[in-house]
């Protein structure tokens, strides 16, 4: 049976993502250009053939995510109309997560919009990569497959675990997530209560779990600003946990005041994956884990149609 071509693109969110992918998939990267004209429009061009090919579309929508967003949305319009078989997006990171419903009521539910621009595209299938809410999910209408980079953290964490060691869920939402971590870890957990203030800042109520003399394992989906972790180890700290405090996080941003609030803590590890491009943190030591391997491994199944099963998101 003659098997359909595949094809990786990248937008230019994170081509060294895209790169990692197709040297462990055994093919090239795609070839497209993707630039800007003089007034900020967005042009972009497919520079080969994909009639008839299974197309991947590998951009986490990180900042600037509205940027990122329509270069996914033109690069998938541009494999549709040049005959692609079927069109997946990689979304490593996504952005608008957050936005997942209304806090005030009368503001826009942001992720449900970019959701929408999505199902208007052709997208075949979605895959996205630790989704700040699984909830999520039911706000797309192409099929997602919500994969985690949680066992490949985990298994980073596991050298140098702390005997002592106990996982905290930097606020309630993380709870399932610090869950999982703690069961391959084998250690306990801890939540932290907290209380969001603004866009930046967070006040933290109380903590559920023993922290005392016990060295944090902070575990979330994301690091923007970084005041919900200076929260949950301030709060920590004043607890009276071991000061050697770890902090493990799929996607980091690192955007706004981050870098000055982390270099701060003097964190035993920072432990981030690459889903998006990581900046330079000058004084923060950080320790970057490779996920390019885990979704050449999703995009492999997909194409060959086998299944994602250990791979996928269970809560």
């Amino acid at each position: 049976m003659h098997k359909t071509a595949l094809t990786v693109f990248s937008g230019t969110a994170n081509p060294a993502l895209a790169a990692t992918i197709v040297e462990r998939l055994g093919i090239p990267v795609g070839a497209c250009d993707v630039h800007s004209f003089p007034d900020g429009e967005l042009h972009v061009e497919l520079q080969q053939s994909v009639r008839g090919h299974d197309v991947y579309l590998v951009q986490p929508t990180a900042p600037p995510v509205e940027r990122h967003v329509l270069e996914l949305l033109l690069l998938a319009d541009a494999c549709r109309r040049a005959g692609a078989a079927r069109v997946t997006a990689v979304i490593p990171y996504f952005g608008y997560a957050r936005q997942d419903r209304r806090a005030s009521g009368r503001e826009a539910v942001g992720a449900r919009v970019i959701a929408d621009l999505m199902g208007t595209r052709g997208f075949a299938r979605l895959v996205a990569l630790d989704l700040h809410s699984a909830a999520l999910e039911g706000f797309f209408a192409p099929p997602l497959e919500h994969v985690s980079a949680v066992p490949v953290l985990t298994e980073a964490l596991r050298a140098g675990r702390p005997a002592n060691g106990v996982v905290v869920a930097p606020d309630a939402g993380a709870a399932k997530l610090a869950e999982r971590y703690a069961k391959a870890l084998l250690l306990p957990v801890a939540i932290v209560q907290k209380v969001r203030i603004s866009g930046t800042d967070v006040s933290v109520r109380s903590i559920t779990g023993d922290v005392r003399d016990r060295a944090p394992v902070i575990v979330d989906d994301m690091i923007s600003t970084g005041g919900t972790i200076v929260a949950a180890a301030s709060a920590l700290i004043a607890a009276g946990c071991d000061p050697a405090i770890t902090v493990a996080a799929t996607h980091g941003l690192f955007v706004g005041p981050a870098v000055g609030r982390l270099a701060g803590l003097r964190l035993r590890r920072l432990l981030v994956t690459d889903s998006v491009a990581v900046p330079a943190l000058g004084a923060v030591s950080l320790e970057v884990v490779p996920i390019g391997p885990l979704l050449a491994d999703a995009i492999a199944r997909l194409h060959d149609d086998r299944s994602l099963g250990e791979l996928l998101v269970h809560v």
